[in-house]
């Protein structure tokens, strides 16, 4: 199922809002190409001494890696030639720094003008925040989404990142779109999005709400509307809650826990709404009188919705997870065997491509130099002039 076999990326990103994109494009088959500086490449690489940490692995798989100097003349000559190969480049820079490196979109589209060029910023092109620096945090901080998921004053942050990711979804629609219309028109496009206004559509329940209210919107309103509770057991475990609107599942809950004289107490679901504080804290001290083992067999026997909250080093030996088969390992020449998600859509349920392991820095360089015409002499020119950089031979 490699939809996208036909579609060449250029992912010349950083950290997660690029590399996520690139990948998430080559999970449906794209060649995806990562050029990398020398001494280090993605940043990410060098959270770990290999240069091969988790977090680079999270964001790079299915990609190959060449690694070039391309802020001299000869690896931007080589790196024109990529563009002129590519269907896509993607990068996530601050406004001006592509300028300053020679890969801006006018001078890359007049290299490749069927080129899909994807620019990711944390704020936009311009503005009073525009070169600011920003990362995940920002984001959720300045669109709303932090504030939705903090109680007291713990500096301490929870959870993986959001605003990338999400930032990465938009530009990938983006960029399908943008490959949809060139079908069309053969025209390439210059493709924009940025961290603020990515998770700000993410987080635009609480904000329509608000439009629409004038009012400031209390922080558990959600959880009283969909009637959600996380809740504690005898033992220490949790379970996820979610009885949303229809009044077959408050039936159901108050069934599973002995309640029934809920049912006239709270008949209409904006009743729960209204007394959605006083029920999570009833509901809670109900909980805590069985295991989570016993409330999983009365909850799934009267069909609550509701699962285990799974630690992270649960979920690969839940029942579902495992039928789903959700997790595949692949083998790296260098580093062994590396265990990852496989894509999470099927297409014509099928979602086996060959898929590859997150690259060694610079491991593709000289089958990727064929590629594009270079011939022997040139490529051992350009690895004696560290233009392109060989991590197996140089420290």
């Amino acid at each position: 199922m490699r939809l996208l076999h036909n579609v060449r990326v250029l992912d010349l990103g950083g950290f997660i809002t690029g590399p996520y994109t690139a990948a998430l494009l080559a999970e449906f088959g794209a060649d995806v190409i990562k050029v990398e500086r020398p001494k280090g490449g993605d940043p990410f690489r060098a959270l770990r001494s290999d240069l091969y940490s988790p977090q680079f692995q999270a964001h790079n798989k299915n990609k190959r890696s060449i690694c070039l100097e391309y802020t001299k003349r000869d690896g931007l000559a080589v790196l024109d030639k990529l563009i002129v190969s590519a269907d896509v480049l993607v990068l996530n820079n601050r406004p001006g720094a592509s300028e300053k490196l020679g890969l801006g979109y006018d001078r890359l589209h007049s290299i490749n003008p069927k080129l899909i060029y994807c620019s990711i910023t944390g704020f936009g092109s311009n503005g009073p925040y525009a070169l600011r620096p920003a990362f995940d945090h920002v984001g959720q901080a300045l669109s709303g989404w932090l504030s939705r998921h903090r109680k007291d004053d713990d500096p301490r942050v929870f959870g993986p990142v959001i605003a990338d990711r999400v930032t990465s979804y938009y530009a990938t629609i983006g960029i399908l779109a943008a490959l949809r219309e060139r079908d069309c028109s053969g025209k390439g496009r210059f493709v924009e999005t940025n961290m603020l206004e990515a998770t700000i559509a993410f987080t635009m329940e609480p904000i329509a709400q608000y439009f629409s209210s004038k009012q400031p919107i209390p922080l558990h309103l959600r959880g009283g509307f969909s009637q959600a509770y996380t809740v504690t057991c005898k033992d220490g475990k949790r379970i996820g809650l979610h009885l949303s609107s229809p009044d077959k599942f408050w039936v159901a809950l108050c069934r599973a826990i002995d309640r029934e004289v809920w049912l006239d107490r709270y008949p209409q679901h904006s009743d729960r709404v209204c007394h959605y504080e006083e029920l999570a804290a009833e509901i809670g001290q109900i909980f805590k009188k069985r295991t989570r083992q016993e409330w999983s067999a009365r909850l799934e026997r009267e069909g609550v919705p509701f699962a285990p909250e799974r630690e992270i080093e649960e979920i690969e030996q839940d029942p579902q997870v495992q039928h789903l088969g959700v997790f595949h390992e692949i083998e790296h020449p260098k580093f062994g065997k590396l265990k990852a998600a496989h894509r999470p859509v099927l297409v014509d349920s099928d979602r086996s491509i060959d898929f590859r392991p997150p690259p060694a820095l610079g491991e593709h360089n000289e089958e990727i130099l064929r590629e594009i015409g270079l011939l022997p002499k040139e490529i051992t020119r350009l690895l004696d002039h560290d233009i392109v950089w060989n991590s197996s031979l140089r420290s």
